[in-house]
């Protein structure tokens, strides 16, 4: 079987792979904003949201009324757009990169390698753009009447707290979303590929329709297993936003405090909700991602298998 060509992606053309993400993840994102909205008080107070997912809805409705469940949209939309430009422009941009330091057969051979690899360095980026904005969510969810709004909040504790504050859920964020960014990619690849071997049709000549349903079939299998391998990770996110840090303890300190605190079944509160909400939302941008690139006019993402998107 004979090598393909490799496209050289131009600086147009990544800005239109960051652009489908931004625009996936966005709407996915800000669509899922009540389910964030309840797995956050479940994770942050799971004795007063102990009745599951519909029992706290009706609950926060009830208590703060039904706005309350877009509590944090505006910073949903914009920190989760703009973690998407950088999650999957920096994924195509780091696996073409592997693929060209590494040759393409030697890159075949170890595809999961450069799957992991791609996936980690380009979350590490996007969570450097997430995280002032994923704090300021967090801040409003928690606390209702901090601010109003996605301006207020994050004006208020820049004004009160500093920029560092911002930036106190980094690590937890890194432990959370680089597992979970692999997972997605990885599992995402994988389930695609095995996906397209069982369908006779070859990909190429597929509709646009089926492959939106690979697309979302894969992505399903993909957002669950990131879920679960982020679930713990989610959680200390929740409560470090919330938690300040005592005189001179570091954020690996409080971090390690909090997992103390919370113990093994703590750690996965939330997690059908979180389950039901990643399962969605990472199946429909797989799917809003390729349908996106589509209507771009973007070339094929380079591909180690019979998968990719």
């Amino acid at each position: 079987m004979s090598t393909p060509v490799i496209p050289n992606f131009t600086v147009s053309d990544y800005a239109k792979f960051a652009l489908a993400g931004a625009i996936g993840c966005g709407i996915t994102h800000g669509a899922m904003t009540p389910i964030d909205v309840v797995k956050t008080r479940i994770q942050l107070e799971p004795t007063v949201y102990n009745t599951g997912m519909f029992g706290s809805i009706k609950k926060i409705v009830g208590a703060e009324g039904a706005g309350a469940l877009l509590t944090g949209l505006g910073p949903t939309v914009l920190g989760y757009s703009m973690q998407g430009a950088f999650k999957f422009g920096g994924y195509e941009l780091f696996k073409k990169q592997f693929i060209d330091l590494l040759g393409y057969e030697t890159a075949k051979n170890y595809k999961d390698a450069v799957y992991i690899g791609s996936a980690a360095i380009a979350e590490f980026f996007a969570d450097i753009a997430l995280c002032p904005l994923e704090a300021t969510r967090i801040r409003l969810v928690s606390q209702p009447t901090f601010a109003n709004g996605l301006v207020g909040g994050f004006s208020r504790i820049l004004r009160e707290e500093g920029v560092g504050s911002f930036y106190n859920g980094f690590t937890p964020i890194l432990f959370k979303q680089i597992p979970y960014n692999i997972a997605k990619f990885l599992t995402f690849e994988r389930a695609a590929e095995q996906i397209y071997k069982l369908v006779p049709t070859p990909k190429d000549q597929l509709s646009s329709v089926a492959t939106t349903g690979v697309n979302l079939c894969a992505g399903v299998i993909a957002g669950c297993m990131a879920a679960l391998v982020s679930q713990p990770a989610d959680t200390l996110l929740s409560k470090v936003n919330k938690t300040k840090k005592a005189p001179g303890q570091s954020t690996l300190g409080l971090l390690a405090q909090l997992a103390k605190e919370l113990g093994v079944r703590g750690s996965f509160a939330g997690l059908p909700t979180r389950l039901v909400m990643v399962g969605t939302l990472t199946s429909l941008q797989f799917a809003l991602y390729g349908s996106i690139k589509g209507a771009l006019g973007t070339p094929p993402s380079v591909e180690l298998g019979k998968g990719g998107h």
